[in-house]
């Protein structure tokens, strides 16, 4: 009973802290029509959300699964097939090409941050640095987390363009997801 009250304490702070009150109460929260499973891995998880097709394909094009699976713990910002979809036309498509697997490995390696960082410890790190929380990610580079003045969470690339976090705190066996409504450029 401690551990759950806990863990509610957290999701409820977190909560706060995101502003997404519909996820205060979700023992399995939904993203893309399908229940994410704390007890399974990134991969497992993401390939029953129907928002995440164009993703999943493209961790499978990038040789990504296997990584993904391993035990991390990853963040993961993961962009719905609508992010996707704002990026120029024929972009996707490019990227997926056996040819193109480096480019693709760095644009989606832009979106992992190392370690198990919830909305608490993104807004932490903010709170530490005059409101922007720098992430470096697995290719390198870093995003900026901001919080908006209508207490909204975003995240800036290194090109400037801005990606909303949507759903917070999707828990993973070996990490956390936070869904974002735009593709991030290194």
């Amino acid at each position: 009973m401690k551990s759950y009250s806990r863990t509610l304490s957290a999701v409820m702070a977190a909560t706060l802290v995101f502003g997404a009150p519909s996820l205060a109460l979700a023992k399995n929260p939904m993203v893309g029509g399908a229940a994410m499973y704390p007890t399974k891995d990134i991969v497992d998880n993401a390939v029953n959300s129907k928002d995440h097709t164009t993703l999943v394909a493209a961790v499978k094009a990038a040789g990504l699964v296997e990584t993904l699976k391993g035990p991390g713990p990853f963040t993961v910002f993961a962009p719905t097939n609508a992010a996707f979809k704002k990026l120029p036309a024929g972009t996707v498509d490019t990227l997926l090409k056996p040819e193109n697997k480096a480019q693709l490995t760095q644009v989606l390696t832009y979106h992992v941050v190392p370690g198990r960082l919830t909305a608490m410890d993104i807004a932490a790190k903010a709170k530490a640095n005059g409101g922007k929380a720098m992430l470096t990610t697995v290719q390198g580079e870093q995003l900026t987390a901001w919080k908006d003045k209508a207490g909204g969470w975003w995240l800036t690339d290194a090109k400037g363009g801005k990606a909303k976090i949507t759903i917070p705190n999707v828990m993973q066996s070996n990490g956390v997801i936070h869904v974002v409504d735009t593709v991030l450029m290194p």
